[in-house]
């Protein structure tokens, strides 16, 4: 038998390319998804199943199909995203849920990836020049992301501890970039004038988000077993990322930094939440290295990940746009899947 993901949050960008990569894998048996919403993108063999905010169905799917490996990609790290309460219930309530379903008796469970944020370590002007894995952060969490990624990184230790024969790998990503990836920093990058923080330079380090669903593989067919910084090599000043975009910089006023997001995000071009706020004035970096000595091999620094993301906007504008975008349609793929003729003329399906 060959292994039996299951995967959260399958309609999130991250669900949804991992679970195309794991399609690819001929010793992946099984994947299965959750989600509140569909699919977003084309997947041919990973089986969706509709679950509320908080994985309350998690154990009884667990059960019922001998899951063996978890992949809990859907933790809210952007407080723009929804309300505090919605994120409470995917972040905290949901975790919670994965971990009983993963702990219970006679579960089949033997590996958990937790895809969690370097935000656990927040942003300020004393911070270290790198934060290592075993690193504290130095001010109590001042936005609602870091709190609730705090809490879930609480049940991450508490469930290694009490369950040492399951390998759960918790990997903190820096902020990430890339050009099919929407996030407040690459919606800044598309603007004309990106915004900064008027009396701040601050260092940045990021991933490019190849490398994160790569990271994401590589914890779970290693069977990775600790936390885990990932980000890619070097920090840069925000005013060489925007130089290396091609943009000049929009500054916000030091003081009264809220007012000045809040005129960006009325007048519909981004919405900068408070956690990168802090970054943008005192930046952040994480040491990557005991990933990297456990085998991992990044593709982008993070100057690359930058020149990456921009050259593949200029290509676009060049080409034109990308794919039409998919849409499920559960009849639809039901007859590709389970039709007698699909499968006579294709019978590797």
């Amino acid at each position: 038998m060959g292994r039996r993901v299951l995967i959260t949050g399958l309609a999130t960008y991250w669900g949804g390319r991992l679970a195309q990569a794991l399609e690819a894998d001929p010793d992946v048996e099984v994947i299965i998804g959750l989600d509140t919403r569909q699919p977003t993108v084309r997947l041919e063999r990973t089986e969706y199943v509709r679950s509320d905010e908080n994985y309350s169905i998690l154990s009884r799917i667990v059960r019922a199909t001998g899951i063996d490996t978890i992949a809990h990609t859907f933790l809210v790290v952007d407080s723009t995203q929804m309300s505090s309460r919605t994120m409470h219930e995917i972040n905290v309530i949901g975790t919670m849920n994965l971990f009983a379903a993963a702990s219970a008796s006679g579960s089949t469970v033997r590996t958990v990836a937790v895809k969690s944020s370097a935000h656990v370590y927040g942003s300020s002007p004393e911070d270290p020049y790198w934060f290592d894995e075993t690193d504290k952060r130095l001010h109590s969490p001042r936005t609602k992301v870091e709190r609730s990624i705090l809490e879930v990184e609480g049940f991450v230790r508490d469930f290694a501890r009490d369950n040492p024969h399951v390998s759960l790998s918790l990997l903190r990503f820096s902020n990430v970039i890339g050009p099919d990836l929407a996030t407040p920093i690459t919606k800044a990058l598309r603007l004309p004038l990106v915004p900064k923080v008027a009396g701040f330079d601050p260092r940045l380090q990021l991933v490019h988000e190849d490398d994160v669903v790569s990271a994401i593989l590589f914890a779970l067919e290693h069977r990775l077993a600790g936390v885990f910084n990932v980000a890619g090599d070097g920090q840069i000043p925000w005013s060489e990322v925007c130089a290396i975009a091609g943009k000049h910089g929009l500054p916000l006023p030091t003081f009264g930094t809220s007012i000045g997001t809040e005129v960006l995000r009325r007048l519909g071009l981004v919405d900068l939440p408070p956690e990168l706020i802090q970054v943008l004035r005192f930046g952040r970096g994480v040491d990557n290295r005991r990933f990297k000595e456990a085998g991992f091999e990044y593709r982008y620094t993070t100057a690359g990940a930058v020149e990456a993301f921009m050259e593949a906007l200029r290509l676009r504008r060049t080409t034109g746009s990308k794919d039409p975008s998919y849409r499920y349609e559960e009849d639809i793929e039901q007859f590709f899947r389970h039709s007698p003729a699909v499968r006579r003329n294709n019978p590797q399906t």
